[in-house]
């Protein structure tokens, strides 16, 4: 009964992997993208890159509006009426008089237009502040897209992070069938024992559930890295080899000042700081006189004067000054003072947290290099001491435990070394969104796949020549390469 219950236990276990397996093959065939298509993607569908374009739409119109408000206005109307009257009264469209009981058909028209001669200087305010909401909306852009780079990048290495985590699960549920069909095959022969057998059956067991799991993270990072490039269906990541670069130096002192010259969040946050103090002068227009020039011309006739058209024209000069508007002018310019106040305090805040973001991703750069060596040293350690284990448990020099402890240990070496390659990668990926540089990564057919925001020049090239080439990443698995993005 014993051998029975075993038997169909392991029966059931062979089950249980075969429908992992048959699970993982049923798989339709998913749209897969390059990281620099997944980057344009996101920046095209996204919200919030959508209304950074928005805002840069709304603020070029009013740049354009105060350009405009130096330019008269001109204004046509034309009217035909017929008036009526019982009684005698003044015709409103020819100024003339009806007789009881009479009508009159007349036609007008008219042109004025008016022209500020002078608005105490608030036409050049409003220009300048135009131009400076321009900028910030330009450099808010810039910033969102980066912003939205980082995030889709950081999407994409969790893609092929999941890949490689599921490649690594299912290496590990090999090894626990082979050490399965090892012990089995002992007992059979009367060399082993039954608790091997029930060990091995365990760690295999614990190997298909990290493998299902394995499987469901790689789903959830599809779904994501679809929802982020605008696609309804998970998507996939195709995987480069030149993502996996190794820098052998990196200049901190120069990529600091880069950062703080070139970073887009704190382009952004001075440009703020501009418009915010832009707005002052538009402000303190309001304690000057304005000066207005007016004028007009008409043309009336109507029946009662046979169509003989009648010219009116009228010109003005109007002047307009607000003495005294019970201190709304005082509040609304220590409003716009308390707002550029505090726009320059975000702007150095900005300056601030650009240095010790990069800081703490240079500092955890050169953790991550340092992991990647001491995990693929991990590796082969492990994987030789599983084989030593193994040959000394098929000689009876060792036990079954001695042999798991072995393969759990090659697991965690294989785990810990997939974790430590995308952590360097997304590191890497910081410190570019830091210093307003291209990610540097190329499509695999050679071409390149930058994701740079339009509009901005290529920066920083001193810097970029002190990141030189390093060693090439080879991890197992999965194969990776090296490239350097200042090439």
């Amino acid at each position: 009964m014993a051998v029975g219950n075993r038997s169909a236990l392991l029966m059931g276990l062979v089950l249980l992997g075969g429908a992992v397996e048959v699970s993982a093959q049923g798989t339709p065939q998913k749209q897969r993208v390059t990281l620099a298509d997944a980057i344009t993607g996101a920046n095209t569908v996204q919200p919030g890159v959508v209304q950074a374009l928005g805002t840069v739409r709304t603020a070029g119109a009013r740049q354009q509006a105060a350009i405009g408000a130096f330019l008269p206005n001109f204004t046509v109307t034309s009217s035909i009426g017929d008036f009526y009257s019982e009684g005698a009264r003044i015709d409103p469209s020819t100024g003339q008089l009806a007789t009881s009981g009479s009508s009159n058909l007349s036609v007008n028209t008219s042109i004025s237009s008016n022209v500020d001669l002078f608005t105490g200087f608030r036409r050049g305010s409003e220009r300048r502040a135009a131009g400076a909401n321009r900028g910030a909306a330009d450099a808010s852009l810039i910033n969102v897209r980066y912003q939205q780079q980082l995030t889709t990048t950081n999407a994409f290495f969790d893609v092929l992070a999941a890949e490689q985590l599921q490649v690594v699960r299912e290496a590990s549920v090999r090894r626990a069938e082979e050490q399965l069909k090892v012990s089995v095959a002992l007992l059979h022969a009367g060399k082993g024992i039954r608790p091997d057998s029930l060990r091995s059956v365990v760690t295999l067991g614990n190997a298909q559930l990290q493998l299902v799991n394995a499987q469901t993270q790689l789903a959830t990072a599809e779904a994501s890295l679809g929802r982020l490039v605008g696609s309804d269906d998970p998507v996939g990541a195709v995987e480069d080899t030149t993502l996996y670069l190794r820098l052998t130096a990196v200049d901190t002192a120069a990529l600091r000042a880069e950062a703080l010259s070139n970073a887009p969040s704190v382009n952004a946050a001075e440009a703020a700081a501009t418009s915010a103090r832009a707005a002052i002068g538009v402000a303190k227009a309001a304690y000057f006189p304005s000066l207005n020039l007016a004028g007009s011309a008409a043309l009336n006739g109507s029946q009662q004067n046979h169509y003989n058209y009648l010219q009116q024209r009228q010109i003005s000069l109007g002047l307009s000054w607000p003495i005294f508007n019970r201190f709304q002018r005082e509040q609304t310019i220590t409003n716009n003072q308390v707002a550029a106040d505090n726009a320059e305090a975000s702007a150095a805040d900005a300056r601030r947290a650009v240095v010790a973001n990069l800081t703490a991703a240079i500092s955890a750069l050169e953790a991550a290099r340092l992991r990647i060596g001491i995990t693929q040293t991990s590796v082969v350690a492990a994987q030789e001491d599983l084989r030593v284990q193994q040959e000394r448990y098929r000689l009876g020099a060792a036990t079954i435990v001695d042999v798991l402890t072995s393969q759990e240990a090659l697991n965690q070496a294989e785990v810990d070394a997939v974790t430590a390659r995308f952590d360097y990668v997304r590191s890497r990926a910081q410190i570019s969104g830091r210093c307003d540089r291209d990610l540097g990564y190329r499509r695999a057919d050679g071409d390149a796949a930058r994701g740079r925001a339009p509009g901005r020049g290529h920066r920083g090239a001193e810097s970029q020549a002190r990141l030189r080439d390093g060693e090439r990443d080879r991890p197992r698995p999965p194969r990776g390469g090296c490239h350097d993005p200042a090439q």
